[in-house]
């Protein structure tokens, strides 16, 4: 009986899929095929099937395990411990030094193997 119920939302699944696909492709298509019409309504109704689709999509069982991932990232996004502002600017200016550091020796070696090339070649 539990192999029944199981199987039942994977049939139901494609179809909730295949109605996804049928929302997404409607809304591509309409907006092109109303190219004449303003902007802003295709803007609205692209909006308006991508929306029915998102919806259509959390029905599935991918849809509930992204749900869930999400309520879970959350969670863990709250556990993280920011870094203070003078953190976050001493950082910056340490990354800026360093990236400074790194143009000028470059550049160095690049004119210093540009002169050696030069005086071979004359």
């Amino acid at each position: 009986m539990k192999a029944k119920a199981e199987a039942q939302p994977a049939r139901l699944d494609g179809l909730k899929w295949a109605l996804v696909v049928l929302l997404v492709s409607a809304a591509v298509l309409g907006n092109m095929y109303f190219s004449d019409t303003p902007l802003l309504y295709r803007v609205v109704g692209v909006v308006v099937f991508i929306a029915l689709a998102a919806g259509v999509f959390l029905l599935t069982t991918k849809g509930q395990r992204f749900l869930v991932m999400a309520r879970e990232a959350r969670t863990e996004i709250r556990k993280v411990i920011w870094p203070t502002r003078p953190e976050t600017t001493q950082t910056t200016l340490i990354v800026l030094a360093a990236v400074a550091l790194v143009a000028l020796l470059l550049w160095l070696i690049d004119s210093l193997l540009s002169w050696i090339i030069q005086s071979l070649i004359y």
